[in-house]
């Protein structure tokens, strides 16, 4: 019997927060097995919804103000306050993709202006720890605009202050660091971060994400040019002895992890910082099955995503995991290396992109039902399969011989 089941999920971009993905696939599972035991896991990676969760986990509250937007423009933001003295900044309540309309998408332009500004906001409000979550960015300024609203100007060869955006960049000739908050040099700062995210290179964010952002072929490689200029200056102006290139976890959102290294931050890998005081392991390893999910799968799944992590952890206890995602892509088996089982997309028909994402709740609902029944027909063959006549075993066998691992341990109690 399927009595006990985890749902990891991440949130599905621009559709559904992590909670709700969770509530979600719980409904589904309801549906085929009602009095399952289910254990509800939204799981944030330094993206949208990470200040909220991380507030309601350790009871802590968010602080509401405004901000510059990733586009220039003010829009309502927060940080959390968390009992212990840390502040929560998470990127994408301030910079993410979801506050770039779509007609204006040019990660050549955007900024991490408001970002910086929330740093400022916390440690006015006497932070000691500063926790800044990065995911679901919209920009790729390389954490330019931070530093600008935390003091430091960014001069051109004639000694204008440079505008916002990441193509600005390869103008770039000096930073000024003598207006930079003194407060920075003794906050603990800290970013959670995807360590695989480089700032510079063939893996650089310009060319792996950038496109993601709206960027066109030519302006990827303007980007590029821009951000390695860009990590060249910060290492020698701010006398940084780290790699800001090719560092783990420097390309993170934007390069806003090479922006704030720069500052003395501490990056950090997101899973190790996120979802240790959650318990998870414990709660894995007492399931019988494991549920995740994210927007999309495919060939950056195992490079630090959230079912990844989530399968690479329930393996340590043998648990079976089942991923679904809002599409399949390029790459999307080799989550079998990470310890994913099986997987599938939500999408029962080819639909548009705004039904896709206003309808991802529904979506996520009836797959997570189709995907349940599946498991328990496949479970019920292998319980009938002792019971067989012998002409009959040897067709069974085949489809999912005894040693094959498919619906074992971990499957039945």
């Amino acid at each position: 019997m399927l009595s006990r089941i985890a749902v990891a999920p991440s949130g599905f971009k621009e559709s559904l927060s992590a909670r709700e993905a969770a509530e979600a696939i719980a409904t589904g599972v309801r549906r085929v097995v009602p009095y399952a035991d289910i254990d509800l896991i939204p799981l944030v990676d330094g993206g949208e919804g990470t200040a909220a969760a991380l507030a309601a986990q350790a009871g802590g509250r968010l602080v509401a103000l405004p901000a510059t937007g990733p586009v220039g423009e003010p829009v309502g933001t927060h940080f959390a306050r968390l009992p212990d003295g840390t502040a929560v900044v998470e990127m994408a309540a301030v910079a993410g993709l979801s506050l770039v309309p779509r007609r204006m998408r040019d990660p050549g332009t955007t900024t991490t202006y408001g970002v910086g500004e929330l740093i400022r906001a916390a440690l006015d409000a006497g932070a000691r720890r500063i926790l800044v979550g990065c995911g679901d960015s919209g920009t790729s300024d390389g954490g330019a605009g931070a530093l600008q609203a935390l003091g430091a100007r960014l001069l051109d060869a004639d000694g204008w202050e440079l505008p916002p955006g990441g193509r600005e960049l390869i103008r770039l000739r000096r930073i000024d660091p003598s207006g930079l908050d003194p407060r920075l040099k003794v906050v603990d700062l800290r970013v959670a971060c995807n360590p695989c995210n480089v700032l510079c290179g063939e893996r650089g964010v310009a060319r792996v994400f950038g496109p993601q952002k709206g960027a066109t072929p030519a302006q990827v490689e303007e980007l590029a040019a821009a951000l390695e200029h860009w990590a060249d200056v910060l290492t020698r102006d701010l006398d940084v002895g780290t790699d800001l290139c090719h560092g783990p976890g420097t390309g993170a959102s934007g390069g806003l992890g090479a922006g704030l290294a720069a500052l003395g931050a501490r990056l950090l890998p997101r899973f190790d910082v996120l979802l240790d005081h959650l318990d998870l392991d414990t709660r894995l390893a007492r399931t019988d099955l494991v549920i995740t999910a994210e927007g999309a799968l495919d060939h950056q799944t195992p490079r630090g995503k959230v079912p990844s992590e989530v399968a690479r952890r329930a393996k340590r206890f043998g648990r079976p995991v089942l991923a679904l995602a809002g599409t399949i892509g390029e790459g999307a088996h080799e989550v079998g290396a990470t310890g994913v089982d099986a997987y599938s997309a939500i999408l029962p028909a080819p639909v548009s992109l705004s039904e896709a994402l206003g309808r991802g709740g529904e979506f996520l609902t009836d797959a997570t039902e189709r995907a349940l029944r599946m498991i328990l027909l496949g479970t019920r063959l292998l319980r009938d399969r002792a019971e067989m006549p012998g002409d009959a075993a040897p067709l069974l066998n085949a489809v999912a011989p005894p040693s094959s691992g498919i619906l074992t341990s971990g499957w039945q109690q």
